[in-house]
């Protein structure tokens, strides 16, 4: 028995001075510096990041979306979270609640309190569905947009939105905000 537990820790401190041991010449050890979690950024990477869309609608890609086209895009792959026709349950409604702000409920909807629809086309975009973000195509989420628009009666249900109209939609709640921007 003594002579195992000496071949035992023969063999752990052999192991432990393999793993401290010096790489053999012909590998490059890379030096570490903080955490080492991730990459920098590439100018590449970053301008495939670089997809924001300001309150002009400068930046929007090509592409379009109808009321009709979104509600099927809406059906499979909003309502999940986002209830029947905008309601709520489990995640925020996106409808309702025009005019509520001054309330004493008020309630933050797109269609109460959002200022700008080039807001809603970017965050669908990035950030929908929750379970796969910006995986939704740029016709996806124009015809989302537009439906979820619709629902709030902001935009008929005939109309498509694009990179030139969907700037043009006047939101109920446009002039709530104050600009603070750094000019």
């Amino acid at each position: 028995m003594f002579m195992h537990k000496k071949i035992t820790g023969g063999l752990i401190a052999a192991a432990l001075m393999a793993a401290c041991a010096t790489p053999p010449e012909n590998t490059i050890a890379t030096p570490t510096r903080g955490p080492n979690l991730g990459v920098t950024p590439s100018p590449a990477m970053l301008a495939a990041m670089d997809m924001s869309i300001p309150p002009s609608g400068a930046g929007l890609p090509a592409g379009s979306g109808s009321v009709a086209q979104g509600q099927k895009v809406y059906d499979a792959k909003c309502q999940t979270c986002h209830g029947a026709k905008g309601v709520g349950k489990p995640a925020d409604p996106l409808v309702g609640g025009i005019g509520s702000l001054g309330s004493g409920k008020p309630m933050r909807t797109v269609g109460s309190y959002w200022p700008y629809a080039t807001t809603l086309f970017d965050y669908v975009r990035r950030a929908m569905p929750t379970n796969a973000p910006m995986t939704l195509t740029n016709e996806e989420a124009y015809a989302a947009s537009a439906y979820v628009l619709f629902l709030n009666g902001i935009i008929g249900e005939d109309q498509v939105i694009n990179a030139q109209t969907l700037p043009q939609i006047k939101m109920p709640n446009r002039d709530g905000f104050i600009d603070y921007s750094r000019k």
